[in-house]
């Protein structure tokens, strides 16, 4: 499937948008199958080896903070159908994927479609463009198409969390708070970096899950907002671009978005992207909250300690 061969290396500024949409199994199931029938050939999927990448990022409201479970199920079970292996996949902030998944409640359902988790615990150190090295998830990089699941949300430190930011989970375990640590103190720098994941992970889809997005602050414990969209593109970039037009968001506010641009990356210019199904115009909203101001990236000394020492025990526990 050497189509995909990276998230970025695609000129499909193709976006398509369903709005109106809600988690009731026939509509999503619909849904789901107008998106990625569009993307993929049947042919092209036959023992294909996928890796779904949903936002697991905590048990904590986990049913608003992470990617919805009926949403996942969906995906895997469309894929299945084509006659492809399916994996999930994720490095949560605290936990492990399989807990994550078991307190969404999306575990039974994918063990009963024989659909394995995958815990990103083995790695390979891969060199990024700008020359740093990057320990990702074996799993995200040896798949034949990436399908990034993200959930649309506020976020304290970056504004938002659409597409881009969905695939800084493919960096295994304490690497993510790390990187906060190193890079988050110097200007661009942490936003640079995630952008550049992307040249180096295999490509695939990006379906976003905006049926209930997460507003006024997050990646946690913002509030519940029915934005009742999908949203599906192979370029992460035109993907965060489409969003911000209906988000009602300046683009210059986001920080991933700003690297996109300083790295050149097609997709950030909203006219020249093209939508066969409906156009963020239509779906546009007006009410959409975000932080107005950001936080700093660099988690301070005591915080990245004790989220540590948290990781370390929860990894421990449900080992």
């Amino acid at each position: 499937m050497n189509q995909f061969r990276s998230c970025v290396q695609t000129n499909n500024t193709s976006l398509a948008l369903l709005g109106r949409q809600t988690y009731a199994p026939a509509q999503l199931d619909q849904a789901v199958d107008t998106l990625l029938a569009s993307s993929f050939s049947q042919s092209s999927l036959r023992t294909a080896q996928i890796l779904l990448k949903p936002n697991l990022i905590t048990a904590t409201n986990g049913t608003l903070a992470c990617t919805d479970q009926r949403m996942i199920v969906a995906v895997a079970r469309w894929f299945l159908d084509q006659g492809a292996r399916v994996g999930v996949g994720d490095s949560p902030a605290f936990g492990s994927a399989r807990s994550v998944l078991m307190a969404i409640g999306a575990l039974p359902s994918l063990q009963a479609l024989g659909v394995p988790v995958v815990e990103f615990r083995h790695t390979r150190e891969i060199i990024l463009p700008g020359g740093m090295r990057a320990a990702l998830a074996t799993a995200a990089l040896d798949c034949d198409a990436l399908i990034n699941l993200p959930k649309v949300k506020a976020h304290a430190q970056m504004g938002l969390t659409l597409a881009i930011k969905n695939y800084f989970g493919c960096l295994a375990g304490l690497r993510k708070p790390w990187w906060h640590m190193v890079h988050g103190g110097r200007q661009g720098r942490f936003s640079d970096l995630l952008v550049e994941l992307l040249s180096v992970l295999p490509g695939g889809v990006s379906l976003v899950d905006g049926i209930v997005a997460m507003h006024r602050t997050g990646p946690v414990h913002g509030e519940a907002y029915p934005l009742a969209l999908m949203v599906c593109g192979s370029s992460p970039v035109a993907v965060d671009t489409a969003l911000l037009a209906v988000l009602g968001v300046e683009p210059a506010r986001i920080p991933l978005w700003l690297a996109a641009r300083r790295a050149g990356i097609d997709g950030t210019e909203l006219a020249d992207l093209t939508f066969p199904l409906l156009t963020p115009a239509q779906c546009r909203v007006k009410d959409f909250m975000i932080p107005e101001e950001l936080s700093p990236v660099r988690f301070n000394p005591f915080r990245f300690v004790k989220n540590t020492l948290k990781r370390m025990l929860l990894r421990r526990t449900w080992r």
